[in-house]
């Protein structure tokens, strides 16, 4: 106790800052919280989360979820384009970095890079409705350029294999300019003595990208990759509906948990469901995240979030 008092002591002005984060931090996150029991309740608005009787069976609002013939499709979704998002984004944002950080004009570097970067601004609605322009059937610009050439048209609004690819796409256009902003930071960080040495022994300049900027960024790819994993079973709700929307034909490759319990929602009017299903992408993505800390921690030299081994005592 008295060195907690100590160091409470010695630095009482940054404890202090940290204040308002923690104090955010409890309200919207821990706080929160408390819903967790609307998954073991019938809940009914007029009495309120704890005023709700206990579902019985105690795990009814499980059995609606798991036993429903949606389950594995919504599951196999989320897991499926959000591991396929965090893949791409590793692959361009990284490779962007890269060829951003070897242009050497400041101008041209930093006009590629505001244009890049200005889809990040856009929303989803906008990004949905700019979707619609280019892939609809009857006068979108991706069809009417095909007939231009004699070509059949594609219905891309009710095939469902090309989905996967389309929101991949979407995905990428939107985020891969934001995303390279991290790992460009990193590399400009990297000592320029490093580049010079290296290129005095007559490395290459593909040398310099494989054996000193790739290897500098690794411990930054493997932290976002964790920090993706922890949300891979949270769909990005804004753009699966803005994009997709009610389209049930596009259901089998492109209808994930989120959106799922929002139609069952507006439906059902079912709190209990909705809060169940919620608990288990958290818990899913608790599990995942924890075993891909303890691979990065293993393969990859203690690059994960956290760890839980003790340093043993002089």
């Amino acid at each position: 106790m008295k060195g907690l008092r100590r160091e409470l002591r010695r630095n009482r002005a940054l404890y202090a800052m940290t204040i308002p984060g923690v104090a955010f931090l409890f309200l919207f996150n821990y706080l929160p919280m408390v819903g967790v029991v609307l998954a073991f309740k019938n809940y009914r608005l007029d009495l309120g989360i704890f005023g709700s009787p206990w579902s019985v069976p105690f795990i009814e609002n499980f059995k609606f979820f798991f036993t429903g013939a949606y389950a594995w499709r919504v599951t196999r979704n989320t897991l499926f384009l959000n591991l396929a998002f965090l893949v791409s984004g590793l692959i361009f944002e990284g490779s962007f970095a890269l060829i951003l950080n070897e242009i050497r004009s400041k101008l041209l570097k930093r006009t590629i890079q505001s244009f890049a970067f200005f889809p990040y601004f856009i929303s989803w609605i906008v990004v949905g409705f700019f979707a619609f322009s280019m892939l609809n059937y009857d006068y979108g610009v991706l069809n009417t350029t095909l007939k231009a050439f004699g070509v059949a048209p594609v219905g891309w609004y009710s095939n469902p294999s090309l989905w996967p690819w389309i929101l991949v796409f979407i995905n990428r256009w939107k985020w891969t300019g934001y995303g390279a902003i991290i790992y460009l930071a990193v590399l400009t960080s990297i000592d320029p003595g490093l580049y010079e040495a290296a290129e005095i022994d007559g490395a290459t300049r593909w040398q310099r990208v494989w054996y000193i900027s790739i290897p500098h960024m690794i411990p930054t790819m493997a932290m976002l990759t964790l920090l993706g994993i922890g949300r891979i079973m949270n769909a990005d709700f804004g753009m699966f509906y803005a994009v997709v929307g009610g389209n049930s034909m596009l259901y089998p490759t492109a209808d994930v948990i989120d959106t799922f319990v929002f139609r069952s929602i507006r439906k059902l009017g079912d709190y209990g469901m909705a809060a169940a299903t919620g608990l288990y992408q958290s818990v899913l993505s608790f599990v995942l995240i924890v075993i891909s800390n303890a691979v990065a921690n293993k393969y990859f030299g203690n690059s994960g979030l956290f760890s839980f081994s003790r340093k043993s005592k002089a």
